[in-house]
């Protein structure tokens, strides 16, 4: 009889502290050991490979329920395993909205019979159900309260002080805050955008100051309840700066898109399948996201993977809707960012699965040590791809990136000592189960 039941052989493995190259060795779906290891009932050659720990993308939208026709928790969390990511937190804005115990259970009931990797729920947070948060935000396969100041995809909205004010009051988990202001976004609708149809003012009507205002109204909530905030998809050089004197409460996301692409050129280059919420910004601004990305500011990388069909995107703008899917394509684009020298490999684990654990107290995951579920991201730092459109398992069937060469690649998606993807092929089915969380 086996010692173990897999090996992962040789590989570079990337330890909180440090990368060695040793054996990782998994038993009952536990990491137990390493060092020079042999006698499994399976070994998988790790050779000139690295063993990330397994990475989470803590933010998605898979639209079930209400929006199947754009994507699933099946074909979300299928993307997911091709792009090596081992789990997923996804958002409340479906229909109906995930505001009520009843509507998580729907989420979870679903994820478990479909779910390729590991999954977790953000619960919508409103002024209707505010009293009701300090209870409903420790349900299980919850990650977190989620609200939106600015109109987006769905009709979740907590845009005045007031409404956030009476969310941060009840519970004491993170509230992840999608930071736009309504109101001046809206004055701007009318004063700036007008009539024009040039997706090219995406980022104008949408603009830095609304997302800075919202920002700093947010950060001030938190402060008065001493309550964690953290902050979505950042665009902006002004928040970097003021959320790097903040930290104390908030701690701050950025998405691939806003790392990768600039306006004007993205819009150019690809009209409204740039176009999201918050916009993509000119140059200066991702400038600054790179730096915050380097010295610290930043502690998650999500891909804010937001489908919609082609037929959806090729609309006339201002009615088309926002969003790029992402979930799939997240990790190649920054291996490849890596190989370019914006960042290190310890730098991007830190994003996509330390950051997640510090944020938001994932239990017993994204860190190789022993007692750990074994999952790995198992990556290959030479291998060159061209990303295709027709590789993507999202139902939008799209990626930005379509025809990107991109420098590393995922070989294999590791989960709970069982191999969910390899070389891109899926080879286990509905595998995921629930996250699961430190509540105090």
């Amino acid at each position: 009889m086996s010692d173990l039941d897999l090996i992962l052989k040789s590989g570079t493995v990337f330890l909180r502290n440090e990368r060695i190259e040793t054996d990782v060795g998994v038993k009952n779906g536990k990491i137990v050991s390493f060092g020079s290891l042999d006698n499994a009932e399976e070994v998988i050659d790790c050779k000139n490979l690295f063993v990330f720990p397994g990475l989470i993308d803590t933010q998605c939208h898979f639209r079930e329920p209400g929006g199947e026709h754009k994507e699933t928790l099946e074909t979300g969390t299928k993307s997911a395993a091709l792009g090596g990511i081992v789990g997923i937190f996804e958002m409340p804005n479906t229909n109906p909205l995930t505001v009520t115990p009843e509507a998580m259970e729907f989420k979870l009931k679903r994820a478990s019979e479909t779910a390729y990797v590991d999954y977790a729920f953000y619960f919508g947070g409103t002024a209707e159900n505010s009293s009701n948060l300090t209870e409903w935000e420790n349900l299980k396969g919850v990650c977190g309260i989620k609200i939106f100041m600015g109109s987006s995809t769905g009709s979740l909205l907590s845009a005045t002080d007031e409404e956030i004010d009476k969310i941060f009051a009840n519970g004491k988990r993170v509230i992840a805050v999608h930071a736009e202001d309504e109101a001046m976004m809206n004055e701007n609708k009318i004063t700036i955008l007008k009539d024009s149809n040039d997706v090219k003012m995406h980022n104008i009507w949408r603009s830095e100051e609304s997302c800075f205002n919202a920002t700093k109204r947010v950060v001030s909530i938190a402060k008065k309840y001493n309550r964690p905030v953290h902050v979505l998809h950042i665009t902006t050089a002004q928040e970097m700066d003021y959320l790097r004197q903040n930290k104390d409460v908030a701690s701050v996301e950025v998405l691939p898109n806003h790392l990768s692409m600039h306006a004007p050129n993205c819009y150019e280059e690809k009209g409204t399948l740039a176009q999201q919420n918050p916009p993509i910004r000119e140059k200066h601004h991702q400038d600054a996201l790179w730096k915050a990305v380097n010295d610290g500011t930043v502690d998650i990388l999500g891909s804010d993977h937001a489908p919609h069909t082609l037929d959806e995107k090729s609309g006339t703008y201002p009615d088309t809707p926002s969003g790029t899917p992402g979930v799939q394509t997240m990790l190649p684009v920054m291996l490849n960012h890596v190989s370019e020298g914006k960042l290190s490999y310890e730098k991007l684990i830190d994003l996509l699965a330390y950051g997640p654990i510090r944020v938001h107290k994932i239990k017993n995951k994204c860190e190789i040590k022993e007692g750990n579920d074994a999952d790995f991201t198992i990556v290959d730092p030479n291998m060159t791809h061209i990303i295709k459109n027709e590789e993507q398992a999202s139902k939008s069937g799209w990626t930005p990136y379509d025809n990107k060469k991109v420098k590393g690649f995922p070989m294999m998606t590791i989960i709970r000592g069982k191999k969910i993807m390899q070389d891109g092929e899926l080879l286990l089915h509905h595998a995921g189960k629930e996250i699961e969380f430190e509540i105090d």
